[in-house]
């Protein structure tokens, strides 16, 4: 599956119409770890300039399929974007999964004020997180899929750090008793049409600040 960057409006920086990158696609996920992503973002070659200027981006969603995941670079870090099933929807409310969680309820300032609900996003299905652990910064792996024993014991599904083991939850929220002390943040988004989300720029008459962040 490919999926092509929309362009931003003539009113936005020429560069940062190349600072869209995908890396990953598919229901199982293929980010392993941050050696993965190297070589790909060396292969786009995109411009210091554009990366340095932190211009927003625009993600076309009309080929994510439910359960697929794709990446693309802001202000130099990668940022996840989900299509959420209505499995992982349903599993993001489940009791046993909030009470394995450090910070269910996103008490902490990891995202804006409309990310601070159940699913930390601005609908259900779409999740926009920053890829960086919040331990020391590695890029965790994306697995989507319940599995008893990979890529941790009883693993619910979501973002496994395989750096130094922490989990996260697929709406990037941090289990307990990992070293990561928060939750993935979520950078300022939103909708442009239904199927367009534009990362780095807020709804209308919202005003949240990316640098007022706990801990990236």
């Amino acid at each position: 599956m490919s999926i092509e960057p929309s362009s931003p409006d003539a009113s936005s920086d020429a560069p940062t119409r190349r600072d869209l990158l995908f890396i990953t696609t598919g229901a199982m996920g293929v980010i392993a770890a941050g050696a993965a992503l190297i070589p790909l973002v060396d292969q786009m070659n995109p411009d210091a300039s554009a990366i340095a200027a932190g211009g927003p981006v625009d993600l076309n969603l009309d080929q994510v399929e439910p359960g697929s995941q794709v990446v693309v670079l802001w202000r130099s870090r990668p940022i996840l974007v989900v299509f959420r099933t209505i499995e992982a929807i349903k599993a993001l409310q489940d009791p046993s999964l909030l009470k394995a969680l450090a910070d269910p309820q996103s008490e902490q300032l990891q995202q804006p004020p409309y990310a601070r609900n159940w699913h930390r996003s601005l609908t259900p299905e779409i999740a926009v997180l920053v890829g960086v652990c919040t331990h020391l910064g590695c890029i965790p792996q994306f697995d989507p899929l319940p599995n008893a024993t990979e890529p941790a014991q009883n693993w619910l599904g979501g973002y496994f750090c395989a750096c130094h083991g922490s989990k996260y939850d697929l709406a990037g929220r941090v289990f307990r008793d990992v070293p990561a002390p928060y939750n993935l943040p979520v950078p300022p988004y939103r909708f442009l049409t239904d199927t367009t989300i534009r990362i780095g720029e807020n709804p209308p008459n919202v005003d949240f600040d990316f640098s007022s962040i706990q801990q990236m």
